[in-house]
């Protein structure tokens, strides 16, 4: 039999910093989640609960998630298009005029907002990481172009999904309240930027080079048009699918535990294992102070606040919240205009600023945009709101 190492497990056993660490994580873990799922479980029995759990989730699945992917891919196709037939480069020059006076950045910086509306976040990055786009900005300046970019993103499917539910009017103040948020915002991140590092004050590179890529793509021989529109459907169809793809874990599992935290029993007060079911723990806290919201936003149910809360983390997740708002009954146009403009505006920054600061550089600067952006979502909703009152009154 082999001799047992006192000292090793002596050395095994010992509580180090990390171990620390990864025991006290471990225990609120598990105190959040068997917390989190046994309140639901005592009030529903725990077959009922799982049985709404999944039932939820298969119905985001086959009657929100396949329609916003439809959405995207016809979306995805027609963006492509107006790439590759310069619908885009006429429409930057359009807003181009309005970048500086209102968000003190560059002309070309209007081409990643009709990008970032036309697809998602990201494509406000690859941007900026183009040399062409970005020697045209101050350091500062290009920081700033992660909340600017954010507060379009997903916008055309925002737009296209509240359009769908019968609610033109609201989504269309909704995306003039999601532009006064973009300014607040922006604005808001250059201020907190040059505060803290006055030395960000300089050209991102000290001579403006000539426009070699536009030269590039003038030599570069163009297929036929059949071919371009034929590829550009393709390719834009595809980008939508891979957004569609990708919003399917937020909308399944965080609107699934939102809608479980916000709706209650059946309409006889009963249990039954059917889907949208759940403790309404939100609605609850949020009636207390509800007069808050009910001023700010003009939102007269308590129920909807769980949109904007879900749209920090992921806005596809916070779409699939609304068909049921609708069947409820709780939603009209005020609340789309509010939910649009703060859908638009912070479009899942939360889960997406951080990754979009550290693939620039600037990872210090994290904790700025996210306050930033938190600032003028608020500004958005508010806006929003009054925007349709004053529209109301016209």
């Amino acid at each position: 039999m082999k001799e047992i190492n006192i000292k090793k497990v002596k050395q095994d056993l010992k509580i180090t910093p990390h171990r620390r660490k990864l025991l006290k994580e471990m225990i609120i873990f598990s105190v959040i989640f068997f917390g989190f799922f046994g309140i639901l479980a005592s009030r529903m029995t725990l077959p009922k609960m799982l049985n709404s759990f999944l039932q939820t989730a298969y119905h985001l699945l086959m009657e929100t998630v396949l329609y916003i992917m439809a959405i995207t891919v016809m979306m995805g196709a027609v963006s492509k298009l107006f790439m590759e037939y310069g619908i885009v480069k006429l429409l930057e020059k359009l807003l181009r005029p309005l970048m500086k006076p209102l968000f003190n950045l560059p002309g070309v910086a209007s081409l990643g907002a009709v990008m970032t509306f036309l697809s998602d976040n990201p494509a406000i990055i690859t941007l900026s990481k183009d040399r062409n786009f970005s020697k045209y900005f101050k350091k500062y300046q290009l920081v700033s172009l992660t909340n600017f970019g954010t507060s379009f993103g997903m916008g055309l499917v925002v737009l296209a999904f509240m359009i769908g539910q019968g609610y033109s009017a609201g989504a269309s103040v909704g995306l003039l309240g999601a532009f006064i948020g973009c300014i607040v915002s922006t604005r808001l991140m250059q201020r907190f930027t040059l505060k803290s590092f006055p030395e960000l004050d300089a050209p991102v590179f000290n001579k403006v080079e000539e426009k070699e890529q536009q030269v590039q793509e003038e030599k570069t021989e163009k297929p036929g048009v059949f071919i371009r529109t034929l590829n550009a459907i393709l390719d834009g169809g595809m980008s939508g699918v891979e957004i569609g793809i990708s919003i399917i874990p937020g909308v399944l599992v965080i609107s699934t535990i939102v809608m479980m935290l916000t709706f209650g029993p059946s309409a006889n007060g009963t249990y039954t294992g059917a889907a949208f079911e759940g403790v309404p723990v939100i609605t609850f806290l949020v009636s207390k102070v509800n007069f808050i919201f009910d001023w700010l936003f003009g939102f007269t149910h308590p129920e909807l606040i769980s949109f904007p809360i879900t749209a920090l983390g992921a806005v596809g997740a916070a779409l699939g919240l609304i068909p049921k708002f609708v069947a409820s009954g709780i939603i009209d146009n005020n609340a789309i205009a509010v939910c649009t403009a703060m859908g638009m505006c912070w479009s899942g920054f939360l889960s997406t600023h951080a990754a979009m600061l550290d693939s620039l550089g600037y990872r210090k600067l994290i904790s700025k945009a996210i306050t930033a952006h938190t600032i003028g979502g608020l500004c958005a909703g508010i806006a929003a709101h009054w925007l349709y009152v004053l529209f109301t009154l016209i």
